[in-house]
Formats: C-alpha cells, structure tokens, sequence
C-alpha cells in the first residue's frame, strides 16, 4: 500500500556551501509549506522546501521527491532528496 509523506527540509550554511538541515515530517502538503516557511527564517537557515515522497513503507520502495514549494536560498539540484 502507498503511502505519501510530506516534508519540511531546512538548508543550513556549511563549510562547503548550503548543507540540508534535519527533514520534519508534516500531515499534509499545506503543514509542510507552512513549516518549511517557518524554518527558512530561523538563524543559520539559507532557504528551506517543502516536499513529498510517495511509495510503499514496507518495501522501502519510493518515487522520487515532489517539490511542493521552496522558501530562500536552497540547491538548484534537489535530485538527492
């Protein structure tokens, strides 16, 4: 059975750049935005985006990341998510 998870991703400044801060996970895709807004304006935070990731918890196996919306300055490639 699929299952979708929504996600609020801070980007933070690191010796080499702008580094993924640590991913919450939120209820739904508007909670997701509205957090991920929230974390791109703490101290320390370059951007922060909102996505989602659909798949199945039981096979580990999940599409690739959606993203919803993104806030600040975060990486052009998100391919890692």
């Amino acid at each position: 059975m699929d299952v979708t998870y929504y996600v609020a991703l801070p980007f933070v400044m690191a010796d080499d750049g702008v580094a993924p801060g640590e991913a919450v996970e939120c209820l739904s895709a508007n909670a997701a935005v509205m957090r991920a807004e929230a974390l791109s304006r703490k101290p320390g935070c370059t951007g922060a985006v909102a996505f989602s990731r659909t798949g199945d918890p039981s096979s580990g196996d999940f599409g690739d990341a959606k993203l919803i919306r993104k806030f600040g300055e975060v990486p052009d490639d998100l391919s890692a998510l």
